[in-house]
């Protein structure tokens, strides 16, 4: 029996994501096979392939870095997971496939109720969000911020996972999507048009609590300016090449050496023991089953047109997240 994947078999645009068969094995000692029902696409995908990241798989490869599926059959040794559970994984490269095979220690459970389509974002873009918030700023009712890139999949959690909090919140996004900002109770300001220093010091002078920034190093020395004495930007973004991440981190480490009383942190899923991830996603979970968040879906794609969905991502278009789904989910 076989099955399909999407493969990226080269370096560059959609155009070298190519579906491929596999042959369907049975899955190895401590292993779980996992049909796969939802892939959340996200930008780590797109620089994974292109190749701006410091630390790239090998070509050729599947993307994908987070799924949602069933448990179709399990290795010798396995009892964490049962076959029919429906799971969850963070996988960095993968998950573009029907069938994945996946350390049974490494899948969380994920309540059969929920929408795959509607829960997948939750696997990577809210537990960010939600990390960054709660696990390294830990935010209070009342702090300030600015989400740089908030009309995106991380920057709409960040939204909804800070309203529920009540926080006072700017974000940055072009003004053809401001009105999904101020939906989410958030002031919009235009990148393109704004100077959000200049805004924000008007709106703040007094500073903001924290700054939160998935987006290019150049929004570090800025973001660093709307703080107030003692605030702190949060960089979740990835650096687009080696000598990118030896710079970040040596500029993280001479700001917070620097006597003006405002730091960086750095914040990476690469570095999250299972163990929180554990903890946290449960939490996600319940929010999303309570109506207390609900992920925008700006498209679903069949699964093996992953392609199409990278090309909609790259567009710029996109408000809130793109999803994969299998067959019974389209």
């Amino acid at each position: 029996m076989k099955y399909k994947s999407v493969v990226a078999t080269a370096r560059g645009g959609p155009e070298v994501l190519r579906v491929v068969e596999n042959e369907l094995r049975p899955p190895a000692a401590g292993e779980a096979r996992v049909r796969i029902l939802a892939v959340a696409v996200c930008q780590d995908d797109v620089a994974a392939r292109v190749g701006n990241r410091p630390f790239l798989p090998k070509i050729p490869f599947v993307p994908g870095y987070s799924m949602i599926g069933v448990v179709d059959a399990v290795g010798p040794g396995v009892t964490g997971v049962q076959v029919g559970e429906r799971v969850a994984a963070l996988t960095q490269y993968g998950s573009y496939a029907q069938y994945l095979y996946w350390d049974a220690q490494k899948l969380a459970h994920v309540p059969p109720d929920l929408d795959p389509a509607e829960a997948v974002p939750l696997i990577l873009n809210y537990l960010v969000a939600y990390q960054a918030l709660h696990r390294v700023a830990r935010v209070e009712a009342g702090d300030k911020v600015l989400i740089v890139g908030a009309s995106g999949g991380v920057g709409t959690a960040f939204l909804q996972l800070g309203r529920l909090v009540g926080l006072e919140m700017y974000g940055l996004a072009s003004r053809r999507k401001h009105h999904v900002l101020a939906e989410h109770g958030a002031t919009p300001i235009d990148y393109r048009t704004q100077d959000f220093v200049e805004v924000l010091r008007r709106a703040e002078p007094a500073g903001l609590d924290f700054v939160f920034n998935g987006m290019a190093e150049e929004y570090l020395r800025r973001g660093l300016a709307v703080l107030r004495r003692g605030g702190t930007l949060v960089h979740y973004g990835g650096p687009q090449s080696m000598a990118g991440f030896v710079r970040l981190v040596a500029r993280l480490l001479w700001i917070n050496l620097l006597p003006n009383g405002k730091s960086i942190k750095g914040y990476g899923t690469h570095r999250v023991d299972q163990q929180v991830l554990v903890e946290d996603w449960p939490q996600l979970f319940r929010l999303l089953g309570e109506g207390k968040i609900a992920p925008i879906i700006a498209a679903r794609f069949p699964l093996l047109e992953a392609a199409q969905a990278n090309a909609l991502l790259e567009s710029g278009d996109v408000v809130g997240n793109i999803v994969l789904v299998s067959p019974e989910l389209s």
